[in-house]
């Protein structure tokens, strides 16, 4: 099979990892790629959001599958033109996405499907917003109801930090058109979990349970990222939640959204929150997480083109699903400054090293080459992933090649795991 990956991130570039493992791959492209990327596949110059670009690729290619990594393109609608081909695609329509792209429509679906989830209130007016939360106990959760990089949720604790974020977001417009719409959510007190199924629209297969760790700062602190860590399997879900969360929350979705007319297939991403009343929802997403995916896809042991073919194909109630039951911890590395100001461009040493380590995979998220040497070029720069025995095994090892790399300014967190290591204790 031709396989086109859309996207540049670490998420893409996990992607490409695993598919590349697969015998059915004869080529592989990424669309526009990276460094990391590129040695496993042909990196072509088209944009992400190059719906037509990427359109006129995959018909002069004959690429038979076509795999989108990143929510925009699915929220311009590449797999609705795609279809329109009669090319095979991997993702959700366009309709169906709002799972992700639109909060208010996601939380207004959960409440009329009974999917346990928060109270909220949605506003497009910022004196509403204002009049509302001062009558609101804090704390509670602001979103930016469009898409805004994994970093429009806002915790406000107090009411003085609820009033100056919605002027930030409805007045400053620190999301762009994504904050013209603002969710005000019920502040929901639990550990996090991330919950991910493969669907046909029918059938769900699920991959091992992770958690992120969203904020910039050790202990859980500081600004919201796109996410600067992950492990795998999370031991806050039990096997008995997990099914809890499939029963309830998971499955009642993918039948709530075929009943909207909107049905869904692809991965679904469930952000849940295990609270003293059970697992809720904090949000969905219409794709894998980043940097969930390079501890998720990992722990994989079935060929992912054949799970991805399935939903496709609506065939994977055919499929068993076979998962490492090993561990894995992702740290990333990013430039100094995230996820504020920071500058690019400097050149990164160390990958080489770093992956002569046993089960150590260094996943690229924002590098580029320039001159012939891989310099930064975003944000989140590096994911380093390793797999081990146990978690306290897959984050030593993960750290261990952490500190063979190295670049001006560069930066990651060194507490990634602590809730597992605080709960295996």
């Amino acid at each position: 099979m031709n396989i086109l990956v859309v996207g540049n991130g670490g998420r893409e570039h996990t992607y490409i990892w695993k598919i590349a493992q697969s015998p059915r791959v004869a080529k592989l492209y990424a669309a526009p790629g990276n460094p990391g990327m590129s040695r496993h596949a042909e990196c072509v110059g088209l944009a992400a959001d190059d719906i037509d670009g990427l359109l006129a690729f995959a018909e002069r290619e004959a690429i038979d599958l076509t795999v989108v990594g990143p929510e925009v393109p699915l929220d311009l609608g590449i797999v609705d033109r795609f279809r329109e081909k009669n090319l095979s695609i991997f993702g959700p329509t366009q309709s169906a996405a709002q799972i992700e792209c639109d909060k208010d429509f996601a939380l207004a679906l959960m409440h009329k499907y009974g999917i346990p989830t928060g109270d909220y209130r949605t506003f497009t007016e910022a004196s509403e917003a204002r009049a509302y939360v001062r009558n609101w106990q804090a704390p509670v959760y602001l979103k930016a109801s469009g898409l805004a990089a994994g970093k429009g949720a806002i915790f406000c604790p107090t009411l003085d930090d609820a009033l100056q974020s919605i002027d930030e977001v409805m007045v400053q417009h620190a999301f762009g058109a994504a904050g013209d719409k603002l969710v005000v959510m019920e502040f929901l007190k639990g550990e996090e979990a991330s919950i991910f199924g493969f669907t046909d629209g029918e059938h769900i297969v699920y991959l091992v349970s992770s958690q992120d760790h969203k904020t910039i700062g050790e202990g859980d602190t500081g600004l919201n990222t796109g996410g600067m860590g992950a492990y795998a399997p999370a031991p806050v879900v039990t096997p008995e939640l997990q099914k809890e969360i499939q029963a309830r929350i998971m499955e009642p979705t993918v039948r709530a959204l075929a009943a909207e007319g909107r049905p869904y297939t692809g991965v679904l991403y469930g952000g849940i929150i295990v609270t003293d009343d059970g697992p809720k929802v904090i949000e969905f997403n219409c794709r894998l997480g980043d940097p969930e995916a390079q501890v998720v896809l990992p722990l994989l042991k079935t060929d992912l083109v054949d799970i991805m073919l399935g939903t496709c194909n609506g065939t994977l109630k055919d499929l068993d699903i076979e998962l490492d039951l090993r561990a894995a911890t992702c740290v990333v590395i990013s430039s100094g400054g995230y996820p504020q100001s920071y500058q690019t461009g400097y050149p990164i040493s160390g990958i080489e090293d770093a992956e002569t380590l046993e089960d150590v995979i260094v996943f690229h998220a924002g590098t580029t080459v320039k001159d012939g040497q891989v310099v930064t070029s975003g944000g989140r720069v590096l994911g380093v992933t390793a797999v081990g025995d146990t978690i306290n095994a897959a984050i030593d090892r993960a750290y261990q090649a952490v500190d063979n790399i190295s670049f001006n300014g560069h930066y990651c967190r060194r507490d990634i795991g602590h809730r597992a290591l605080a709960r295996l204790k």
